[in-house]
């Protein structure tokens, strides 16, 4: 089994774009950067103008791969070491987990923090407590 890679500068400017992302938002529209609520009103639309932001910010975040290609002549490298199977009983949990927390890791985890929400303290250090033990699970458990 590898190793994770280890991208500090890499993920600092992910997180330092994300921050930049959701605080833009936040004072531009009074809106919480939830990928899964954003992409639930992009589906049904509550007019036109939701439907405009919602479109350009999934469109922006599919899109990244495309401007790393540009700026550096290489596809970012994606691998998915699980089966399509795992990928699509994963989404089910995550979709189920997403409507009884009333969000997701960004909307709580980003900017729910961010707010210092009790709600959102609650739901993610719960999300991190189960990522911590599926992780335990998955490499020294079961061994995948």
């Amino acid at each position: 089994m590898t190793g994770t890679e280890f991208t500090p500068f890499a993920s600092l400017a992910g997180g330092i774009l994300i921050g930049v992302a959701s605080t833009l938002l936040m004072l531009n529209l009074g809106r919480v950067m939830g990928a899964t609520g954003i992409l639930a009103g992009l589906i049904q639309p509550a007019s036109g103008q939701e439907f405009g932001w919602r479109a350009a910010l999934v469109a922006g975040m599919v899109s990244g791969p495309v401007v790393v290609w540009l700026a550096t002549g290489d596809m970012p490298a994606v691998d998915v070491p699980v089966s399509t199977a795992a990928l699509l009983i994963g989404g089910l949990i995550v979709g189920v987990g997403v409507t009884f927390g009333a969000g997701c890791t960004s909307g709580h985890g980003v900017c729910g923090m961010a707010r210092l929400s009790p709600r959102s303290i609650v739901a993610t250090l719960t999300f991190m407590v189960f990522t911590f033990a599926t992780v335990f699970v998955v490499r020294h458990v079961i061994g995948a």
